[in-house]
């Protein structure tokens, strides 16, 4: 099936973002950090700095992990977009619960099906475990697996895309497609209305 001939959807709303700017992740090792981002899943280290004095501990914190002089570094995860870590001193931290509210449980990277397969045999060559290629629904299919910091990370491609990944217009629903599910939210039709009022009413 061609980009062409799978069914899409194209929805009426035009997003506030352009889209991500970079992923904030924590690493208290950042050269196995490094070594697994750029030679393993390919994405290129693009920047690196140290947090300047008193973004960290001191009153001008703004969100960053609360320590002094980390190394805060920028990967090219592709589509205009960046993967970033800081490096948490050895220790200092716990491994964090991926399923408990307010966490990270994973990031999907979205590969054309050509570099799908290349980046697959990447993770083979690196002895990366992971499980699939499973079908995740609208012709998607995708491996997960885990980078050094026990970060869970997916590889997704949708199949019949070619170069023309568009992963909104595959993922986008009717109205009522996403109704079916909506419903079991609240009985509210002026809600329910306002939240699929963008939908198309059909692909």
């Amino acid at each position: 099936m061609t980009s062409s001939t799978f069914p899409r959807a194209r929805h009426a709303a035009t997003p506030f973002a352009r889209g991500v700017h970079h992923l904030a992740l924590n690493t208290d090792d950042m050269k196995m950090t490094i070594d697994f981002y750029t030679r393993v899943l390919g994405m290129p280290l693009v920047h690196a700095l140290r947090v300047p004095p008193g973004l960290g501990t001191g009153p001008d914190n703004r969100g960053n992990p609360p320590f002094e002089n980390l190394r805060h570094y920028f990967f090219d995860a592709g589509g205009d977009s960046l993967v970033a870590f800081f490096e948490i001193p050895k220790g200092a931290k716990p491994k964090s619960d991926r399923d408990a509210i307010g966490a990270m449980q994973h990031v999907s990277f979205t590969f054309t099906e050509a570099r799908f397969e290349e980046a697959r045999a990447r993770l083979e060559r690196a002895g990366v475990s992971y499980l699939g290629p499973i079908h995740v629904g609208t012709q998607t299919y995708s491996i997960y697996f885990f980078d050094p910091n026990g970060i869970r990370l997916e590889f997704s491609c949708q199949r019949g895309d070619g170069a023309e990944v568009r992963v909104v217009e595959r993922w986008a629903q009717t109205k009522e497609e996403a109704l079916a599910d909506l419903r079991t939210l609240s009985d509210d039709r002026d809600w329910l209305a306002g939240v699929v009022a963008h939908l198309p009413d059909r692909r």
